[in-house]
């Protein structure tokens, strides 16, 4: 009986043993890991520093915010949607750009910031120019006379979109994630002023050919209109905004 009774214990001992093992091999997954620092690293070939905290919240739902900033440069892309010709009249155009992000995710995956996921968004972003050149070319009697004028302006823009990903951890110890944006798009309404202004006194007649040369440029996807005076030129922006979200995130889980 005192053989029965020791064996008992060795094993009751042995089990609580290996359950204290396997408790502590448990807790070393880092599923307590609820935090998550990211960039973007393909924004970086747009000129986009940007940064994102991730938190989840459960196993399957977590908040992501994000912030970024386009420094000063040329407008990309800008020849996709002007002509060669009109492209010539805003050789130094240049703009810088903000935008924040709030995007809850729905993770279908393992969870807990791993798998794929899918994520509605909000997003503000605001553009602004540099103090740019544009000539406009004002002919009168079969003679063309260049006009220089002055441009400033910003525009800003509020949209909602939906978000496709997958987020992997790197490591054993889940510390480092890649966050791949399959593809996200938003669509909203936005808002901007922009001037022209010259040191010339515009005539009537001039006005009104500079009012169409900027309402020919014919901007995609762009709603605009434009009043004219004796200074130059206002244009208002009030339309559509829109944008595609894809690239890859490097981040540290902690």
């Amino acid at each position: 009986m005192k053989k029965l009774l020791i064996i008992a214990s060795c094993f009751y001992i042995s089990g609580v043993y290996a359950q204290e093992i396997s408790t502590s091999e448990v807790n070393t997954v880092p599923e307590d890991k609820m935090n998550i620092i990211k960039t973007n690293i393909t924004g970086y070939a747009f000129r986009n520093i940007n940064l994102s905290y991730e938190r989840s919240i459960n196993r399957w739902f977590a908040i992501n915010v994000g912030f970024g900033t386009v420094t000063e440069g040329k407008v990309p892309f800008m020849n996709a949607f002007l002509s060669e010709e009109d492209e010539k009249d805003f050789q130094n155009l240049k703009i810088k750009a903000t935008n924040f992000t709030i995007e809850p995710r729905f993770y279908i995956g393992e969870g807990y910031g791993k798998g794929f996921y899918f994520a509605p968004y909000y997003r503000y972003s605001k553009v602004s120019t540099n103090t740019f050149d544009y000539t406009y070319n004002y002919t009168a009697f079969g003679t063309t006379v260049p006009i220089p004028l002055k441009g400033l302006g910003d525009a800003n823009g509020n949209s909602g979109g939906l978000m496709v990903g997958a987020q992997f951890f790197l490591n054993k110890q889940h510390s480092f994630v890649l966050d791949f944006w399959i593809a996200g798009a938003h669509y909203g309404s936005g808002k901007g002023n922009f001037s022209l202004t010259s040191n010339i006194i515009l005539t009537p007649e001039m006005q009104n050919e500079l009012k169409k040369e900027i309402e020919n440029l014919d901007i995609p996807f762009v709603d605009y209109t434009v009043e004219t005076n004796a200074n130059g030129a206002n244009i208002k922006l009030d339309g559509p905004w829109a944008g595609f979200r894809s690239g890859f995130s490097l981040g540290y889980r902690f």
